[in-house]
């Protein structure tokens, strides 16, 4: 059943796991896009309340500081939309509380986003599946999500039969204690010291993982998997076929894909330029003459998807290939889930 209650035009919003990376970062996109806010409640865990996190302001709200609250269920009473990133199961815990309370739920984790009837939603890609949610709504895996923002102007040219893709994932893809290993590894290594493995299966500093989540019986990776799957929904195609290797790089925030992509019919790079230049959410970063192409190391903290080395593929009949960075935690997390957000509001 559709949600039907109104949502205001200066909604409550509470931010779950708000001591967290992508919780912090919802703090910033939300100044940043002035998000109109009557209140923010900053929630998480018990051990997290009582500290004070600095927030910017947006809205009504102004800048200061907030207190974290320790979240239970009557914390959502008065919320409109509820902004979780606490993980899955801490996710399937809340859900009714926040639904039962009349909040949105937008959700960061894995925990609903192949339920029938939650929508998985990337702005630019499908706004329209925003109508039949009943409460929820998920936020894409962050590689899926920079890589349908590129796939749809293109796919808007050709229906698209097949994508391969290679992702060089960031550190920040496995949490705040996953960014301060990489910190602390390579200070360790480039002192001659022993490494302090903790966050990741090996090293993660001068090293590259092929491992991102759990095995399946498949041999591929629950990451891997994420990709295939939340590409057919979120493009509302079956028929796409996707095949995924997901390898974590010591990179701090931006997710890199190397791309091939199999179109039914002939697409010029030519054309394919002009459709992702004017595409919302992408900047065309691809001049190689000029040595011009996205780099992760240095679009830390931006909001766009940005593609480059855009060119042929040869080795199948209509196919591309191009290169694309975006930062995880912004638009592969948090700016995603307040753009979301923002299409709620009234018009």
């Amino acid at each position: 059943m559709a949600w039907t209650k109104e949502m205001p035009a200066n909604p409550v919003v509470a931010v779950v796991g708000a001591t967290g990376a992508v919780g912090k970062e919802f703090l910033e996109v939300l100044h940043d896009l002035d998000f109109p806010a009557s209140q923010v409640k900053a929630l998480a865990s018990a051990r997290s309340a009582g500290k004070t996190l600095e927030f910017k302001g947006c809205g009504q709200v102004a800048p200061g500081q907030l207190t974290v609250e320790e979240m239970t269920p009557a914390s959502f009473e008065g919320v409109d939309i509820a902004l979780c990133s606490a993980g899955a199961s801490v996710s399937k815990e809340i859900r009714d509380a926040i639904v039962s309370a009349g909040a949105i739920m937008i959700d960061n984790s894995s925990a609903f986003r192949m339920d029938e009837d939650v929508p998985l939603v990337v702005p630019e890609v499908n706004p329209q599946d925003l109508s039949w949610h009943s409460g929820v709504i998920a936020n894409p895996n962050c590689s899926t999500i920079q890589m349908v923002v590129a796939l749809k102007p293109l796919y808007d040219l050709s229906h698209i039969k097949r994508v391969v893709v290679s992702t060089y994932q960031a550190a920040s893809g496995a949490g705040a204690a996953a960014m301060d290993e990489l910190y602390s590894q390579t200070r360790q290594f480039l002192n001659g010291e022993e490494l302090t493995v903790d966050a990741f299966a090996h090293q993660i500093a001068f090293n590259c993982i092929p491992h991102i989540d759990k095995f399946l019986d498949d041999a591929s990776t629950k990451e891997e998997w994420k990709m295939v799957v939340e590409t057919k929904k979120i493009m509302g195609d079956d028929a796409i076929k996707v095949a995924a290797t997901c390898v974590r790089v010591p990179v701090l925030r931006c997710h890199g894909e190397a791309v091939n992509v199999e179109f039914d019919s002939d697409i010029s790079v030519e054309e394919a330029r002009e459709a992702l230049a004017k595409a919302p959410g992408v900047t065309l970063m691809d001049d190689v003459d000029q040595n011009v192409y996205p780099m992760p190391g240095l679009l830390a903290g931006t909001n766009d998807t940005y593609v480059g080395r855009l060119r042929k593929d040869p080795s199948v009949d209509h196919g591309l290939a191009f290169w694309v960075v975006a930062d995880q935690i912004r638009k592969g997390a948090a700016l995603n889930a307040v753009q979301i957000a923002q299409l709620l509001l009234p018009a």
